[in-house]
């Protein structure tokens, strides 16, 4: 059975990079181009420090695509995911996205790219196995208890915030109860310093340099607590569900999203 062909834009970016290197150690799958405006003519593979692979990292995404691509993989940023998966989708091209930041609207379009294209669209908020865990755990947990407050922490640099991990464990508990994690927050003093509000669940961010990935689910109740927690300590543990995600992608129809999906 021949390779999955396997596009990676935002390749020079720090996930970019450990999905190069990922791939090119998987079975049955294979790096044939690279996309990203910062190290545009450099080899992907030297990027990734891994050795060359023959692969160039282009500037344009379109002229990428010629090469045969069976997959494209997305770990860019939110103001670059959406303009790529135009360009890819319609092409017939199944698409990986990592990169959070997509609104509802983003996703009733690419539901109709992919619709017109045939090609399905497979979007997770965080590929981290124990992540998805932590966000099931808290569904379930949220059934318990009126009052859940979200705390999530990245990098610096990270440039959405809230996480696309958060937002989507807020949804997930508050569709899994009625009660009052369900309702609309009501304004109350101090609205500003209590995060933003998903029904009556609380999320903040935090930003610090030193972290990568870190996100806690607080529950409680009268006179208990309840703390789910998740850390992520090296990108690596990004990349097992990145392959399965490859591996499946071209098996499903529309736009699927969530790692749950597909384990």
């Amino acid at each position: 059975m021949a390779d999955i062909r396997i596009l990676v834009t935002g390749a020079c970016g720090k996930m970019g990079r450990e999905v190069v290197k990922a791939v090119t150690a998987a079975q049955g799958m294979a790096v044939v181009a690279a996309v990203d405006k910062v190290c545009a003519g450099e080899d992907i593979g030297l990027i990734a420090g891994i050795g060359a692979l023959g692969v160039p990292v282009s500037g344009n995404l379109a002229e990428a695509l010629d090469c045969g691509v069976d997959v494209i993989v997305d770990f860019t940023i939110p103001a670059e995911v959406m303009g790529n998966l135009r360009t890819a989708v319609p092409r017939g091209t199944a698409a990986v996205v990592g990169t959070t930041g997509l609104t509802a609207a983003h996703l009733e379009e690419l539901r109709a790219l992919s619709a017109q294209s045939g090609a399905p669209v497979f979007i997770a908020p965080n590929f981290a196995i124990g992540a998805v865990l932590m966000m099931q755990f808290a569904q379930q947990a949220a059934k318990f208890f009126d009052y859940a407050e979200v705390i999530e922490l990245h990098h610096e640099k990270k440039l959405d915030a809230p996480s696309g991990t958060a937002l989507r464990t807020a949804e997930l508990m508050k569709a899994a109860v009625a009660g009052r994690l369900a309702e609309e927050a009501k304004a109350e003093q101090g609205e500003e310093s209590r995060g933003l509000p998903v029904g009556n669940i609380r999320v903040h961010a935090v930003r610090l340099p030193g972290l990568v990935a870190s996100q806690e689910v607080i529950l409680g109740s009268l006179g208990q607590t309840l703390t789910i927690r998740h850390d992520t300590v090296s990108r690596e543990s990004f990349m097992p569900g990145v392959l399965l995600a490859i591996r499946k992608v071209q098996e499903l129809t529309g736009v699927v999203v969530g790692l749950e999906a597909i384990m």
